[in-house]
């Protein structure tokens, strides 16, 4: 399958977005010219805009994966069962220390998914986790991972992190951090387990697929 890479660079504090393509890419311009508008707007909605040069690369790190956070959540479908009722927030929480510090708020605030507002919650320990419907683990809190996926295994839960490996090592959607950009890779099995519904979209925009290829 081929997909387009986004590229974060910061220079000088500001943070700046292009499209990339691999060497195969570049000679099959034509199909990806194919690939559809619905990619080119979803490229187009992760673009954002430069960062004071006053704010540091790791502030401007989490800024973006914030706005990251918010977009994945229009390319996820949860089962009904998922929330109390159909005007329910969906939730976002962190585990351990927010490594986002209010940006994750700040991204969600006045946003929402048809009648479906935004809400963030953090929670310390893992068995305090409840209501989540997007669940953020920081790199530091890698050792939560485990207990994590084995008390969320019954629940629609979006685990993403950005720990090494953490696609890899059953969480659904991993961010990765290479020479200044920004990628991501899908656990598809993994969410699959969960009942989440990924749109091909989305999939198109992942650096590696794990599983089976599927979504709409």
């Amino acid at each position: 399958m081929e997909s387009v890479i986004l590229d974060y660079a910061d220079t000088a504090g500001c943070a700046k977005w292009k499209r990339t393509y691999s060497p195969h890419q570049r000679k099959s311009s034509r199909s990806l010219r194919r690939a559809g508008r619905a990619v080119v707007s979803l490229i187009a909605a992760l673009t954002f805009p430069c960062f004071s040069s006053a704010q540091t690369s790791s502030t401007g790190e989490y800024d973006l994966k914030a706005a990251f956070l918010f977009h994945f959540a229009q390319f996820v479908e949860w089962p009904e069962a998922a929330f109390k009722d159909s005007s329910s927030p969906l939730t976002y929480c962190t585990i351990g220390d927010d490594p986002f510090h209010g940006a994750l708020e700040t991204t969600l605030s006045g946003k929402a998914i048809g009648a479906r507002s935004f809400r963030v919650l953090h929670f310390k320990q893992p068995q305090e986790i409840q209501g989540c419907q997007v669940l953020f683990i920081g790199a530091e809190e890698k050792r939560l991972l485990p207990p994590i996926l084995e008390g969320s295994k019954d629940n629609s839960v979006l685990i993403v992190g950005d720990s090494e490996h953490f696609a890899k090592d059953g969480g659904m959607i991993g961010f990765l951090l290479e020479e200044n950009k920004i990628r991501f890779e899908i656990n598809l099995e993994a969410t699959k387990k969960a009942k989440l519904k990924i749109s091909s979209k989305l999939l198109a925009l992942a650096k590696t697929v794990i599983g089976s290829q599927g979504g709409t």
